[in-house]
C-alpha cells in the first residue's frame, strides 16, 4: 500500500510539472525565443535610426537579448504611415517593436497630416533617453540672446523666419514658436519654414535663408564646436553640460517653456504580463549597462530610464501641452 501511494505522488508531481511548464511556455515563460525587429519609422541617419541601431547593437553586445535583433526603416509622414500599418498587422507580435518620440503624440493629436493612432493604441514599454529642444542663430547672427530675438518677432512677425527640420505643427516646429507663445505672441503670426531633416534646417541657417531654427540640442553640438552657430536657449529645466554649460535655459529666462523631446521604446497593444515584465527587466538593466552609458556620450543623449507604468503616465502630461501649443497654432484636429 505505501508503495503504491509513493507511486501515486510522484505521478501527480510528474503531471503538475508538466502543466506548469505548458502554462509557462502558453503564458510566455520562454520568451523571447525568436529573432526580435526593431522599427525606426524613418529613412537612415536620423534620430530614430540612430535610437534603434544604437538599441539593437548594446542590448545584443551585453547579451541582455540573446537573440538575433534586427533594425528596419519604413520612412513616411513623420510616422503616420508606419504606425498604421504597425496598429493593423502587428498588434498581437511580441517580436516587433519600434522606437518614436513626440511626434506620435503631435501627429495624433493636429489636423493636417495626422493619424488616427497614438500611444494608447501600441503599449509604451520604457523612455531611455531625453533630449531638449532649442533656438539657435548662426554665429554672425546679431542676435546674442533669446529675448533680442523674441522683440523682433513682436514688432515684426513676418519680418523674422524660423526653420525647422520637420512639416508644419511637428516638433520643429512647436519647438520653434515655443518662445514666442510663451511670451504672449500668438504664434500663427510666426513665420516658420519647414525643411526636410535637421541638416536642411541648418544649411538654410546658415545660408542666411532663416534667422534662426528651432530643433533638439543634440543635433547642434558639432555646429557649436565647429563655431558655426550660437544657441540661445534651451527647453530644459536645469543647465546641461559639458559644450552646453553656458546655453542657458529658457526657464531662468523668464519663460515657462520645458519641452522634453524624449525617445522610448513601444511594443504592440496584445503583449501579456510576463512579456512585459521582461522588457521592464530587460530595459532597466540595459539604462544601467556601462556599454550604453558610453552609447549616450556618443550620440550627445542624456540618460532618461522610466519604465512603462511611468513612461504612460508622462505621455499623458505631454499629451497636454501638446494639445496647449497645437491649440494656440489653431492646428489641432
Amino acid at each position: 500500500m505505501m508503495k503504491r501511494n509513493v507511486l501515486k505522488t510522484i505521478a501527480a508531481a510528474l503531471v503538475l510539472t508538466v502543466s506548469l511548464t505548458a502554462c509557462s511556455t502558453a503564458g510566455g515563460g520562454e520568451y523571447p525565443k525568436k529573432p526580435i525587429t526593431i522599427t525606426a519609422p524613418s529613412g537612415a541617419g536620423g534620430g530614430w535610426d540612430k535610437t534603434a541601431r544604437s538599441l539593437a547593437k548594446v542590448l545584443s553586445e551585453t547579451k541582455l537579448i540573446e537573440q538575433t535583433m534586427t533594425v528596419e526603416n519604413k520612412p513616411g509622414g513623420g510616422g503616420t504611415v508606419f504606425l498604421g500599418e504597425y496598429v493593423a498587422k502587428d498588434s498581437k507580435d511580441p517580436y516587433k517593436l519600434f522606437v518614436s518620440s513626440p511626434p506620435i503624440l503631435i501627429n495624433n493629436l493636429k489636423k493636417e497630416g495626422n493619424s488616427p493612432y497614438g500611444y494608447k493604441d501600441v503599449t509604451p514599454l520604457a523612455q531611455i533617453t531625453k533630449d531638449f529642444g532649442a533656438i539657435a542663430v548662426s554665429v554672425d547672427s546679431k542676435y546674442n540672446d533669446l529675448q533680442s530675438l523674441i522683440d523682433a518677432i513682436k514688432a515684426d512677425p513676418k519680418a523674422i523666419t524660423l526653420a525647422g527640420g520637420s512639416a508644419p505643427g511637428s516638433m520643429d516646429h512647436l519647438v520653434s514658436v515655443l518662445p514666442a507663445f510663451k511670451s504672449g505672441i500668438d504664434p500663427k503670426t510666426v513665420k516658420y519654414l519647414s525643411y526636410d531633416g535637421g541638416g536642411e534646417a541648418i544649411a538654410a541657417l546658415l545660408g542666411n535663408n532663416a534667422d534662426a531654427i528651432g530643433t533638439d540640442i543634440s543635433s547642434l553640438g558639432s555646429y557649436l564646436k565647429a563655431g558655426k552657430i550660437k544657441i540661445l536657449a534651451i527647453t530644459s529645466n536645469e543647465r546641461l553640460g559639458g559644450d552646453f554649460k553656458d546655453v542657458p535655459t529658457m526657464k531662468e529666462l523668464g519663460l515657462d517653456a520645458e519641452f522634453v523631446i524624449w525617445r522610448g521604446v513601444f511594443g504592440p497593444k496584445g503583449l501579456t504580463e510576463d512579456q512585459l515584465a521582461f522588457w521592464d527587466k530587460t530595459l532597466k538593466q540595459l539604462s544601467e549597462n556601462e556599454t550604453w552609458q558610453k552609447e549616450l556620450v556618443a550620440n550627445d543623449w542624456a540618460s532618461e530610464y522610466r519604465n512603462s507604468a511611468d513612461f504612460k503616465t508622462f505621455l499623458e502630461q505631454q499629451e497636454k501641452s501638446v494639445q496647449e501649443l497645437l491649440t494656440a497654432l489653431g492646428m489641432q484636429k
